[in-house]
């Protein structure tokens, strides 16, 4: 004998498998060392893909961007390079130039606050290296506030003025539109 509510739980459960499958093929795939050096540092993938993407994306396609590891952003103006000798040899001649606030690679680390973290100007633009410094930067935020929105924007903007603080919060909100792409 046929079970009615058998075949509908199997109907629900058919609907359910679907509708995940293509939520997650929708989903932006995260690079896996993302979700390695995330995990090491205790803070939600797609919150540090996302930072890295508010940082440093490029559009690789119409509608797709990835995080460009060879970026520096020398006064406010952004620099991308093809290659990480390149990205090298534009943040050397900066810092000859006695330039020392620059932001580095995938996830725009201040060369002024955080050079003893990224160590040598090439060890800075190493991409692995660079969103770990971040990811420690960012997960040293969230010991701070204990919040991932407060501690995203601090990781933009850690100063207490208001000017800062509403800075913070602009960024903050970035990345969450950021985050909303990247999961929908």
């Amino acid at each position: 004998m046929f079970d009615k509510s058998v075949a509908n739980d199997a109907i629900v459960l058919l609907i359910l498998i679907l509708a995940t499958h293509i939520t997650l093929a929708k989903a932006e795939t995260i690079p896996s060392n993302y979700h390695k050096i995330a995990i090491e540092n205790n803070i939600p993938t797609v919150i540090l893909y996302a930072v890295a993407l508010a940082e440093s994306a490029t559009k690789i396609k119409p509608r797709h961007y990835k995080p460009w590891p060879w970026t520096l952003n020398v006064a406010g103006i952004p620099r991308r390079y093809s290659t990480r000798k390149s990205a090298y040899k534009g943040l050397i001649y900066f810092l000859q130039q006695g330039v020392k606030s620059i932001d580095i690679g995938i996830m725009q680390i201040n060369w002024r606050y955080h050079h003893k973290k990224l160590g040598t100007p090439w060890q800075a633009l190493e991409p692995i290296h660079n969103i770990q410094t971040g990811a420690s930067i960012l997960n040293g935020e969230y010991k701070i506030t204990g919040e991932w929105k407060q501690a995203i924007g601090r990781y933009h903007s850690p100063g207490q003025k208001p000017k800062q603080k509403k800075r913070a919060l602009n960024y903050a909100n970035r990345v969450m539109k950021h985050i909303h792409r990247v999961t929908q």
